[in-house]
């Protein structure tokens, strides 16, 4: 399996590799992620090993590969007999995911309030200003990815242990909630909210920063729109064509 950007920047698919096997399955990985990010895969989608093969002109082995990377990072689902479906979490897998980063995020920004030094306040800050800067230009994939990276890069001041790993995980399978069901560009964790978390922790306000994550966590839950799945029938290969001609 190639490198993973995922656990850190969500909804940024991974880079491919220069050349080969590895660099191939990445491509498709990005492209079937860059389609449901853009909210043309939609959940239960079904996508079939032989058309995505003849698409990418790979092989049956390589698109494998892509897809069990897509599964593990929870984008999409495997069923034995069945195959690969755009996963489709449910009202209560996003609430349980939600109520899982509550309890993880508000308990590591009040530890992270107590350690955080100057070049890790510079850090959130360069990417306040990319994170503005992405919501200015409509860019709602970087949007989501930079949302996912502030909340990461907290978390890495209190180290790189089992619960910074479980929070990577976490927040991949809540960006792609937030991918798929958010109403707005609240959905990419607000910017404003991300000021004032980066002001308390550079004041060293430990129960401030803790209060307004767990309050960011809930204003993102409330902007779910968590409908019904749509059981239309989809040309996905003509949908994926379409995503690889786009800049």
């Amino acid at each position: 399996m190639w490198p993973s950007s995922i656990a850190t920047a969500p909804v940024e698919a991974r880079e491919p590799e220069t050349g080969g096997r590895n660099g191939r399955a990445a491509a498709i990985y990005r492209c079937v992620f860059d389609a449901i990010v853009d909210h043309r895969l939609p959940p239960g989608a079904k996508l079939i090993e032989e058309q995505l093969g003849d698409l990418f002109n790979a092989s049956r082995t390589l698109v494998r590969s892509a897809l069990q990377a897509l599964a593990h990072d929870h984008i999409v689902t495997i069923e034995r007999h069945r195959g690969a479906f755009v996963a489709a979490p449910s009202v209560a897998d996003a609430q349980d995911i939600f109520f899982s980063r509550r309890l993880v995020e508000s308990a590591i920004a009040l530890e992270a309030a107590d350690r955080i030094g100057a070049a890790e306040i510079a850090a959130l800050r360069a990417l306040l200003t990319h994170e503005r800067d992405a919501l200015d230009r409509g860019d709602r994939r970087a949007a989501i990815r930079l949302s996912g990276e502030f909340h990461m890069t907290i978390a890495r001041v209190t180290g790189e242990g089992a619960l910074t790993r479980f929070l990577a995980s976490l927040i991949s399978r809540s960006s792609l909630v937030i991918a798929l069901y958010g109403r707005g560009q609240a959905s990419a964790c607000g910017h404003d909210e991300h000021m004032a978390l980066a002001d308390a922790l550079e004041a060293g306000d430990g129960a401030r920063a803790s209060a307004l994550m767990a309050l960011h966590l809930d204003h993102i839950v409330a902007d779910l729109a968590l409908a019904p799945r749509d059981e239309a029938q989809l040309d996905v290969v003509e949908i994926l064509r379409e995503q690889l001609a786009r800049p």
